[in-house]
This record gives structure tokens, sequence and C-alpha cells, in this order.
């Protein structure tokens, strides 16, 4: 098993909004920054029957899961041995076990933030007391480095002296998203023990890594990502230069190069195919734009425009999901997007969220909410079990119920020995709402729809916006307008791509039906047709108290064809509901789905299951089930009762079969997908 560390996002929300200390000496504000700026998730309530749950399964649940396996694994006994507070050597497979402490703190300070928690904030106090310990006296901090004993070990990723393998031994990997869970926790607590630390390794790489001294880059993409949250939290300009250097080091001839798997091919302001590993190749993708934005440097949004073109023509799955290829857990050709063998791990779905919303931020555009939202509730969400305790690594659209796809299991899983995705997604669910709206100047962009309540400001005015939804259930979406004195403004509301007819801001994927039904607005209960911009519906007006908009979106079953040169799905039909993608599971279907097709004439209707799978909307109708005839020559159909479910809540019920693409034709010749 090729071993994958994936980095994940501190809340770019929360990161955006805390301004430099005044302790850091050289502490000032950037002098460039992203063009529009998410509100905090922090201003955002979410009161939402869709998410609360999730969000709070995540703190009570899955965060707490996510420290228990940490103990049990000894990933916290290896930081208090590096340390000398107890006896032993390292234990694990990896090297890069830290970095699973380092992001459930990370998750573990947002839950901070969001409320107290007394026993979890002395928690934390302690295994910062044994990270602080684990640091040698420079400032180096990597206990598979530190622990002697690990050099006798047979392990993966490991790097021993320091420094001495810097394309796979993740050294710098680990300091990343240690330098994110430092932020984080100084951010929800004030208390400056773990930001100390980060600070003091930062300056050891700035030592070590420069001109005329080291010049080879990470070879997993990460530390880039923390020294930019370094540089916001202090103000100390050599975080953000560290960031740069590090990224305009790939693909130069200052060092042997890695290759493509690492994107070190080529310069990043070079590149203009997604290739490589897919989790590495988004957090890289993900920190162009933060150095682009913060420095000012244009070339990094021009290079970015390229890269993201190429992945939303040609590489991405209607799921959201990220990364075709299961022998390098990256990106294949173009179109090659398999099914059955799809990798599309959870890691990489939360690398492309991140990307998604930094390009918003950077253009403005709606058609990266398109690809963010299109993630968020399908090849995201679809990485953790409703419970909050199991796990997918990859995220395939088509499973036999036999093979072994999830890192050894045929279903979910509530650990894996290289466990990145558990310890990402703790972190990541509660940026969600980091994510909702945006503003820039007397601009501001309502991104995504959750019910809930999100304070803001505009030339000093108090500005209050209430959401009542049903999304993504149900199309209707009312907003609250409420200033505390009248104010002029241009709020955005985001008209859905899938609600224009265009499932995908590319033409990699197309409804094989024409819109029936347009989305409607009204403010204040008048309809409106207002100027649509960038995919926005864009009122300007003297907002007062007691203002509302409505919005209605068309939630009708759409059937999805794909580009004709995605082999794997030529003559198959997906479908989806708004912006949630269905899948079909044996158990709902008479223990197969391999021998299913659904015509084209099929008629398909929605139904709200409140009791099934935590509540969810189903797809019913008829289809055609078949096998050959006793010739062998000849194929025998029926027809059955058909359903499908969320494809996020599959895999709850039992092993079985499942597909995303479904056949429109019965074929002698059919192929498993």
């Amino acid at each position: 098993m090729r071993c994958v560390i994936l980095p994940g996002d501190l809340l770019l929300a929360a990161a955006l909004a805390l301004a430099p200390s005044a302790e850091a000496g050289s502490a000032r504000a950037p002098a460039a920054d992203y063009p529009i700026r998410p509100v905090p998730f922090t201003a955002v309530a979410i009161e939402d029957a869709f998410w609360s749950p999730r969000l709070e399964t995540n703190r009570r649940v899955t965060l707490r899961h996510n420290f228990a396996k940490c103990e049990t694994t000894h990933r916290v006994r290896n930081i208090a041995v590096a340390g000398g507070l107890e006896p032993g050597s390292f234990e694990g497979l990896f090297g890069f076990n830290d970095s699973d402490v380092y992001k459930v703190i990370e998750g573990a300070s947002y839950s901070l933030r969001l409320g107290p928690d007394p026993e979890l904030d002395r928690y934390l106090d302690e295994v910062i007391a044994k990270i602080a310990a684990a640091q040698e006296d420079d400032g180096y901090l990597y206990t598979a480095g530190t622990i002697p004993t690990l050099a006798q070990k047979p392990t993966c990723c490991v790097s021993r002296p320091r420094w001495a393998d810097i394309a796979s031994g993740h050294e710098l990997y680990n300091l990343g998203h240690m330098y994110e869970a430092a932020v984080a926790h100084f951010q929800a607590t004030g208390k400056r023990s773990f930001l100390d630390v980060a600070v003091k390794s930062a300056e050891l790489l700035t030592r070590e890594f420069r001109p005329g001294e080291r010049l080879d880059p990470p070879g997993h993409q990460e530390v880039e990502l923390g020294l930019v949250k370094l540089y916001r939290a202090t103000g100390d300009r050599r975080h953000l230069d560290q960031a740069r250097f590090f990224l305009e080091q790939r693909g130069s001839a200052g060092h042997k190069l890695y290759g493509v798997y690492n994107q070190d091919h080529v310069p990043v302001l070079e590149q203009k195919e997604a290739v490589g590993h897919a989790v590495r190749a988004g957090y890289m993708y993900s920190a162009m734009a933060d150095v682009g934005a913060l420095t000012g440097d244009d070339a990094y949004a021009r290079a970015l425009g390229l890269l993201w073109d190429d992945v939303v023509s040609r590489k991405l799955y209607l799921t959201g999901g990220l990364g075709a290829r299961r022998e390098n857990e990256g990106y294949g050709e173009a179109y090659e997007l398999p099914n059955r063998t799809a990798y599309a791990e959870t890691c990489a779905a939360i690398a492309g969220a991140m990307w998604n919303h930094r390009m918003f931020l950077l253009h403005g555009d709606a058609k990266y909410l398109d690809v963010l939202e299109r993630i968020l509730y399908n090849g995201f969400l679809s990485g953790v079990s409703l419970d909050g305790e199991r796990f997918f690594y990859p995220n395939p659209l088509a499973a036999d119920g036999t093979r072994a796809f999830n890192q050894g299991q045929k279903g979910r899983s509530e650990w894996f020995d290289c466990s990145c995705c558990p310890t990402n997604v703790v972190r990541f669910l509660p940026s969600i709402a980091g994510s909702v709206y945006a503003q820039r100047d007397r601009d501001v962009y309502v991104n995504l729809f959750l019910a809930g309540r999100a304070e803001l400001a505009t030339d000093g005015v108090k500005l209050v916006l209430r959401q009542e939804t049903r999304y993504p259930w149900d199309g209707k979406v009312r907003i609250a307008v409420d200033p505390a004195r009248p104010v002029d403004l241009a709020l955005h509301v985001r008209i859905p791509g899938w609600a224009q007819g265009r499932p995908v801001p590319s033409d990699l994927y197309r409804y094989a039906e024409a819109d029936t039904v347009s989305p409607r607005l009204a403010v204040n209960g008048r309809l409106v047709k207002p100027e649509i911009a960038l995919g926005f519906a864009v009122l300007r007006r003297t907002w007062k108290a007691g203002d509302s908009i409505e919005l209605d979106l068309p939630m009708e079953v759409r059937r999805v064809r794909s580009h004709e040169k995605v082999a794997a799905n030529a003559g198959r039909v997906a479908l989806e509901r708004g912006p949630v993608v269905y899948c079909a599971e044996a158990v709902d279907n008479g223990g197969h789905v391999f021998n299913l097709v659904l015509p084209d004439d099929a008629r398909l209707a929605a139904r709200h299951r409140p009791e099934l799978l935590g509540g969810v909307t189903v797809l019913t109708g008829r289809a055609l089930a078949f096998h050959a005839g006793e010739d062998g020559r000849s194929v025998v159909t029926r027809e059955q009762d058909f359903m499908a479910v969320p494809y996020y809540a599959w895999a709850h019920r039992g092993e079985g079969e499942m597909a995303v693409w479904l056949p429109r034709r019965v074929k002698l010749d059919f192929a498993v997908p």
C-alpha cells in the first residue's frame, strides 16, 4: 500500500479574520490579500436540519474517536517518548503519524471556538506540553527522527538523520500540520504555548532552507499552507516568504527533481495540467492561491486558471471526487474516470474544496462554488459515516460488495494504519460554516444554502442575515435581511449551475433533459428578474430591517450523461436532484445492481424518507433487470422496482453492489462498471 499523507485546511475564514499579533516584532497587516473575504465561521451560527446533526456528531463523536485512536495507536505516546517523558521506542508504521495528532488538535480548537469545554481544554494543554518537550533545542520536531530506535524498524516515510529524504521523509509535511494546529489553538484559546513551538520550528526552516543552503522542496505539500497561517497569525513576513520559496523550488534546477508524482517536474507557474498525487496537488494549488493573493503576484492566478480548467473539464468525477488511479493515488489522463477502481480519496475531496473556495475568493465567480458544493454534498460527505466513527479512504463510484477496496476493508473502517482521512474529516467539517458567506466592501455574497444566522458589518453598519431552508431536499430558501439601519449594498445570491441546466462548469457532464422549470427570485414577496453576474443574482438596493429574499430552485430529478470521451460511462446515465448525486444499492434493488438497466423513458419520482439513513429523499421508479438466456446468446429481462439513495449515504446497510452510473440499454456485452 502506498502511503498517503493528507494535508487539510485550517479554517481559511478564521485565518483571514485574525489580525497579525501585536506581540510579533514585525507584525503588520498584509499588504495584499484576497479581494473577497469570507465571513468567519465564528460569525455564522448554523441551525440546519441537514448540517447541524453532522457538526454535532463531529464535535461529540468523531473528535473524541480520533483522539482515542491516536492514544491507542501510540501516536500521542511517540511524542512523549521523543520528549523524554516516557521510556520506549517509536511505534507505528509511518513516520508521519505525528500529523494525525496535530490535525485532531486543530479540529478540537475549532470546537473550543464554538463553545467552552474545560475537559477538552485541559487535555489539549497536556498534549501540547508533550509536543513542546519533544521539540529539540534548535526547533527540530519529528518524533520519527528524534527517537533513535526507529532506525532499526522497517518503516515507510521515515527520515534519519534529519532532512535526509525530503522527498518522502515527511518531516516538513508534519510541520505544516503542526503550524496549522498551533494557529488554530492560539485563535481558540489565546494561549501561545503551541504557537511558540510552531514559530521556533519555522525559524529553523528559514535558516536551513534558503538560497545558498538547502534548495529541495517538500515531497508532500502542506508546510506551505501552515507557513501562510503562521504569517497571518504573527505578521512575520519570513513565514510567507518561506512558503513562496518552497513553491518556487519545485521544478527548479537546485535539486534532483522528484518527478510528476510530486508535481516537481516543471516550475509551478509553468504547470498546465493536473498530474500526480491528487492530495499533494490540491494542497499545492491552495498554497499557490494563498501566496499569489498575499504577494499580489497575478502569475499564480493565471497558472491556477489553467490547472482548474484541466481538472473541471477532464478529470473531475460527478461526485466531485479527484484522483482516478489507485497506483499513484492521483490523476490519470484526460477523461480517465473509471468507476469501480476510482480512488477519489476523501482527503483529495477536502483539498479540492479548499482550492475551489480560494479560487472564488480570488475571482468572485460562482462556478468555483458550484464545484465546492458538489464536493461537500457528495465526494467529501461519503467519506464519513452517519455515526461519525467509520470512514472511507477511497470513494469509488461502483462497488461489487466483495472487493476489499477500502485499504483492505469491503466497507467502512473505523481507522487505518495511514489514517489521514479520519483525522482530516474532524478538522474540515467545522470549516464549512466559513464558506457560506463572503464580502467585498458593499458586496455581500450568499454562497451556500444552510439554515442559520450570520453577523457582518458593511460601512460600519451591523448586518444580520438569516436563512430558512430545508436544502438540499427542498429548493426554497428564505433570507431575512436585518441591518441596524438602512444601508446601500449589493446582495449577491448564488444561482447554482445545476439550477441553470449545467451540472459542472464545463462540458464534462450534461443533463439529458432540457429544463422545464426556472429558478424564481422575489424581494419582499415581489418577483424580480435581477442582473445575473458570474453566477450570482445581484440585488442592489437600500436594505432595511424586515426585508427578505425568497429563492425557489427547481428540484427536478435529472439524468446526467458524460462527455463521449469518458469511456467508463459510455451508454450510461447517472441521477441527480439538486446538488445531490444518487446511487443504486443492492439492498434496495433485489440484491443486485450490476444487472439493472435504467431506460431513458423510465419515470422517476422523489420521495422523502425521514426514517431512512438519517432522513433522505430517495428516487423511485421502475427499471429492467436482466441476465443471459440459456442459449448464452439472448438476454432475459424483467421489470422491477428501482430505488436510488444519496451517494454520500451508501454502505450503511451491509456490503453489496453499488453503482452511480447505470446502463441505458440492455446489451449482451454489458460490462461491470
